[in-house]
């Protein structure tokens, strides 16, 4: 089975903690790594292309120090190596121009709004999951426990 991962980038210790137990129901199949710095993801990202993983989605927010969310994110976009790889911006204090280059620039796949409800995180996920798994062309059966079903029937029937 193909390792893929799901990176969640925040410089608040809590977001991530409460991020990453919201997630704990992808723990089984999937690798879930934690950055403080979107610096710290850029060089994450360089550890999983050397060791040829997958990197699935990367849950990013807008507002740290050094650089954004949104400048992470278009990075991401960029880069040819992370084609594929599926964005969500998690933020409360987005302005109207990080949202147009989120979409324009960064090529977000979803946005969530800080405070998020747990359910719509897990979603979200596992929509985004499942796109990009098809997208790759990885056998989805081993993982079909932690995807969407009417996104998977949607994908495989077109």
């Amino acid at each position: 089975m193909d390792k893929i991962n799901i990176i969640c980038v925040d410089d608040e210790r809590e977001v991530l903690d409460a991020v990453r137990r919201d997630l704990e129901v992808f723990e089984s199949l999937f690798n879930i790594e934690e950055c403080e710095s979107a610096y710290e993801c850029l060089e994450l990202l360089e550890e999983f292309d050397a060791q040829q993983e997958y990197v699935g989605v990367i849950i990013s927010d807008q507002v740290m120090p050094e650089m954004s969310g949104v400048e992470l994110l278009t990075k991401v976009a960029a880069d040819r190596r992370f084609l594929g790889t599926k964005k969500l911006l998690l933020t409360g204090l987005a302005t109207q121009d990080d949202t147009i280059k989120a979409i324009n620039n960064a090529k977000i796949d979803n946005f969530l709004e800080k405070v998020w409800q747990p359910e719509e995180l897990i979603q979200t996920i596992k929509e985004l999951l499942t796109e990009y798994i098809i997208e790759k062309g990885i056998d989805y059966e081993p993982y079909s426990d932690n995807l969407d079903a009417p996104t998977l029937y949607r994908l495989i029937n077109n």
